[in-house]
């Protein structure tokens, strides 16, 4: 696709890593706990860093943290997180390592209660994507009163890493929310993923 012949939103400029993300993922409506827990731990990762930093890393948390397979993440002892800690493929920030950690052994626990992340996060919002009416960069939130909510729901089920604006920024990622701009190409085609979604 010809990044100047199609209209998009303004945020991923004209970095490469940018533009494919968001042609391709970014709003996409996700319910596979595994590429959800990708997402929160990339979106937890990012915070007082650039999407672009994460994404520049993002084949190092695939390698380093087994294509976030849940229950072997849940199992990393002190010594992988000293390993860890000494990796430049991914962040190096020992609380960021510490809580993907964590949050591995919280998925576990709502799956041993029955529940999944997956349906943590879209009862947030009524198990359909909110559709935003964006007509630019400006027009987007930090935070919502939904992520808000989700943040405290998930921080009573032992998350970390995932305050309101991270949790914003995931529903973004995870298409609980469609903040494409209304010019952007990818707008009307995440609104129609989500309404096939299940």
């Amino acid at each position: 696709m010809d990044k100047n012949t199609i209209q998009r939103c303004a945020w991923p400029g004209d970095h490469v890593l940018n533009i494919s993300y968001h042609d391709r993922e970014w709003g996409v409506p996700r319910h596979d706990d595994q590429r959800l827990f990708e997402m929160m731990t990339l979106e937890g990762a990012q915070a007082g860093l650039s999407w672009l930093t994460i994404l520049n890393k993002r084949e190092g948390y695939r390698r380093l943290f087994v294509d976030f397979d849940v229950q072997r993440v849940a199992d990393f002892d002190q010594r992988k997180i000293d390993q860890l800690m000494t990796d430049a493929g991914i962040v190096r920030h020992r609380g960021k390592i510490e809580s993907t950690i964590s949050n591995a052994r919280r998925i576990l626990a709502l799956w041993n209660s029955g529940t999944t992340l997956d349906s943590v996060l879209w009862e947030s919002v009524n198990y359909r994507p909110i559709v935003n009416q964006r007509q630019g960069l400006g027009d987007i939130p930090a935070s919502t009163n939904e992520s808000t909510a989700l943040s405290k729901r998930l921080k009573k089920h032992g998350f970390r890493f995932v305050g309101a604006t991270t949790c914003y920024a995931l529903m973004q990622a995870a298409g609980l929310v469609n903040d494409h701009e209304l010019s952007c190409f990818r707008h009307q085609q995440c609104q129609d993923l989500g309404e096939t979604s299940d």
